[in-house]
């Protein structure tokens, strides 16, 4: 099987999704002429605003998103695979989702995976963030079929301390998990790549995680240091604090390899509920 070029782009969004947009164009354009045929953008990669109206007032329904039609362009015209890590979206119901969706070379959404986590925490630094006030969680898990028949599940950010959502997603035949974030600089420094690599192994899956990074507005710092993991928790690369394009490419075959040598609950799950 040939190896899967991919790519994650980091960035640093404000509340100018005009200059978001273009900020992030040149890193994907970037990452094709690289011959990535994967392209991963972070959570909120178009706009991040810490006022609920604000942010109520920039969401719109998918099919009317910028993001969302500038990301489809460029898919077709690059004859890419592009993940908006996630945009908000107004629902029906007037309320919204935090929304990644996997975009093929067509330019159609091929996959929609709605947060499931939201992230509501009081942090030991005083911050405060309560996702829930802003979004509706998801109620599924998404895997979907990618570049060469890849099998990609589907994660945003806070999703990736909750193990079980990822084991349902290697059970469901994923063999890469997607994780874009605007991860805290309080806990990443902590928590990020430990929890990335511990979501590879025991999944044995790649993982790509395409971060913010930066100062995105007064008071919200987001800690960067994008990743590529292979399924035994290697890190095959990484970016720093600033924003760029990371590349790898990934042997596919590697998933199955490590599953069989090293038996997991995706696999072997030998334990039973109850008395």
């Amino acid at each position: 099987m040939p190896l899967l070029p991919v790519a994650c782009v980091q960035s640093s969004a404000t509340s100018d999704p005009q200059h978001n947009l273009a900020a992030v164009t040149p890193l994907i354009r970037q990452a094709a002429a690289g011959g990535a045929k994967l392209i991963c953008l972070p959570e909120a990669f178009d706009y991040l605003n810490p006022s609920f109206a604000a942010l109520s007032d920039y969401a719109v329904p998918e099919a009317e998103h910028p993001a969302l039609i500038l990301l489809s362009k460029l898919a077709r015209e690059l004859s890419v695979w592009l993940l908006a890590g996630s945009v908000s979206v107004k629902l029906a119901d007037g309320r919204m989702a935090n929304r990644s969706a996997l975009i093929g070379p067509d330019g159609a959404i091929n996959a929609r995976y709605d947060k499931i986590h939201l992230f509501d925490v009081d942090l030991p630094d005083g911050s405060r963030f309560r996702e829930s006030d802003f979004y509706r969680p998801g109620d599924r898990a998404i895997v979907a079929d990618g570049p060469d028949g890849a099998r990609i599940g589907m994660a945003i950010c806070y999703d990736v301390r909750f193990p079980h959502l990822h084991r349902t997603l290697a059970q469901a035949g994923a063999q890469i998990i997607t994780v874009p974030a605007a991860f805290s600089s309080m806990t990443g420094p902590l928590h990020w790549e430990v929890l990335l690599r511990a979501r590879a192994i025991e999944t044995g899956c790649f993982v790509l995680a395409p971060a913010q990074c930066g100062d995105n507005y007064a008071g919200r710092r987001s800690h960067g240091q994008s990743l590529i993991i292979d399924p035994w928790g290697r890190v095959l690369g990484r970016l720093g604090d600033e924003p760029g394009v990371l590349s790898a490419s990934l042997d596919l075959e590697q998933v199955a390899a490590f599953r069989a040598a090293i038996p997991s609950p995706v696999t072997n799950n030998p334990f039973r509920i109850g008395a």
